[in-house]
């Protein structure tokens, strides 16, 4: 364990705790109070440490994120859906006539985009508050062009697939799916940022 602490640069109390857990599976033993740890186990401990460091997934998400990745019952289609909502945030919008203006507002852009499938995604809930938001705050401008937003989400989506479908085994799907996701958010903020300045430079600027 002291060489699989050096190699992942994690301490071995905190290889314990997540042996504990079960995040990591027992290595081979190989003598009392022994155990032998292969590439497996740093890639799992690296992908663990990722998921709470970049993830911001809390031990109980891991966990169960770890079991359906070492379920061979569990498709990648599953597998890719659990990372998604794991690092999906969830925000209930406040009860009011805003709330259910907003839910019809985005349940019509989903029908118009046949979304409807995904109805019960976590992040369903979080945009139904923002658009309360938007509506309380009489900021229709924004709410207006939601289905603008969803065009785009759809186009940037297209490109999250792309890149999953490149994986070549499950943990690495996770890695991309879970990872790339919160990553990807930030990149997609990042770029939008840049356009948003350079169209205004371009529009406003006299």
């Amino acid at each position: 364990m002291a060489e699989l602490s050096a190699t992942t640069g994690l301490a071995v109390a905190t290889i314990k705790y997540y042996l504990r857990e079960g995040l990591l599976s027992p290595g081979r033993p190989i003598g009392r109070n022994q155990a032998e740890y292969g590439p497996e186990h740093v890639r799992r401990l690296r992908l663990v440490r990722a998921l709470i460091d970049y993830g911001g997934l809390g031990i109980a998400d891991i966990r169960d994120l770890i079991a359906r990745l070492d379920d061979p019952g569990v498709g990648l289609y599953g597998l890719a859906g659990l990372a998604q909502k794991s690092v999906t945030e969830r925000e209930e919008a406040r009860p009011g006539p805003h709330r259910e203006r907003a839910r019809r507002i985005v349940a019509e852009v989903m029908e118009r985009k046949g979304w409807q499938d995904s109805a019960a995604n976590p992040a369903v809930g979080t945009l139904v508050g923002v658009v309360a938001v938007l509506e309380e705050l009489g900021l229709r401008e924004i709410s207006a062009v939601l289905g603008d937003y969803a065009d785009a989400a759809e186009g940037i989506a297209r490109v999250d697939l792309g890149v999953v479908g490149t994986a070549g085994d499950r943990e690495r799907a996770v890695e991309i799916v879970a990872l790339g996701t919160r990553l990807g958010d930030a990149i997609v903020v990042s770029w939008r940022r840049v356009a948003q300045e350079h169209l205004t430079t371009r529009t406003l600027n006299p």
